[in-house]
């Protein structure tokens, strides 16, 4: 792969050795293929962030640590990338750990390279749990700040969270649910990737106070775990509506949506509102088909701007970042959806 750029530069980049960088460039045994391909992605992210590398200014390497399926987490990336210009005079550049079907033990190792590396901080999607918990403490402990995105890690000594409400979306689904159903009867299905993402926790409860307040007497039926993906979600709905002949609603938190409508399609039927999260390509498709009626969605850039900022704030390089709003959330149906979608 052709490049411009340093072995030191790529090895900083990579999280590996000077050496070890060295062997991947000339093709030299000893490197594990999954360190030979950390390289090669390390030299693709420069490239994306070449712009950076050629300004002055203060600078920020960055960590972005996520737990989650790839639909989101390239959503992230992309978003990052396209945000690094707007942070300037500051210089940022970005290191990313993205894992589908990560398990918490993986995600504390990576945590604690970094903590041994290096870094200016780490924005993080990560279980509640707590082990994540003392691995985040250890970053703060080494002078390294934690902005958890999208799903939070309240106890631990993270800086900030930033995300939207995530009670006030599960309401809001809730709501919509109500609204669209009447008093139609049906059962609706709630699905959560992960048990212990705080962020969907919170969205359940919401959803769930605010149906039992609105709709007492409609039958909710909660599917936990479904990990997000496509193949996983459309075997969880697939038993239910085996399991439940008037399920015709779906909240859907944790995603794997493509897999929702195809289970419905192989039983021959179709839900009659199906709300979900965040406009990746999946869900805009889906909506213009007119399979899902709205989606709850904030601004990934925006959020991606404000822990670039928080981590800025926490050294000294900005007086304030606006740390406790909350992100916005736009309900997107068939017919607001954004031109750039």
């Amino acid at each position: 792969m052709a490049h411009p750029y340093s072995v030191r530069e790529i090895a900083r980049q990579a999280g590996v050795s000077d050496a070890t960088v060295d062997r991947v460039l000339h093709g030299r045994p000893g490197v594990r293929q999954s360190t030979v391909g950390q390289v090669r992605q390390a030299i693709r992210d420069l490239e994306a962030q070449r712009l950076q590398l050629e300004l002055t200014g203060r600078r920020f390497m960055i960590d972005v640590v996520a737990d989650a399926p790839a639909r989101f987490t390239s959503s992230v990336k992309h978003a990052l990338e396209s945000v690094l210009p707007l942070l300037r005079p500051a210089v940022f550049r970005a290191r990313f750990h993205l894992h589908e079907q990560w398990n918490a033990d993986e995600c504390v190792a990576e945590l604690d390279r970094i903590a041994k590396r290096g870094s200016h901080g780490v924005v993080l999607k990560a279980p509640d749990v707590p082990s994540v918990t003392a691995a985040v403490d250890r970053l703060a402990e080494a002078g390294i700040p934690v902005v958890t995105l999208v799903t939070d890690i309240p106890a631990s000594r993270r800086v900030a969270y930033v995300g939207m409400d995530n009670r006030s979306a599960g309401a809001t689904a809730a709501y919509l649910i109500h609204q669209w159903m009447g008093t139609r009867p049906g059962t609706v299905a709630v699905t959560v990737s992960n048990d212990f993402f705080r962020g969907e926790e919170e969205r359940e409860m919401g959803f769930r106070a605010a149906m039992r307040a609105m709709d007492p007497g409609r039958a909710v039926v909660y599917l936990p775990g479904s990990d997000g993906l496509d193949q996983t979600t459309r075997l969880l709905i697939g038993e239910a509506l085996a399991a439940h002949p008037g399920l015709r609603a779906v909240y859907s938190i944790g995603g794997g949506n493509a897999g929702i409508k195809d289970a419905f399609e192989a039983a021959g039927r179709k839900p009659e509102v199906f709300i979900g999260h965040d406009l990746g390509p999946d869900n805009v498709a889906l909506l213009r088909e007119g399979t899902m009626s709205a989606v709850l969605h904030h601004d990934l850039q925006q959020d991606i701007q404000r822990c670039c900022r928080i981590i800025m704030h926490a050294h000294g390089a900005l007086p304030d970042a606006n740390a406790g709003d909350a992100s916005k959330i736009d309900i997107i149906t068939p017919f607001n959806i954004p031109h750039r979608f």
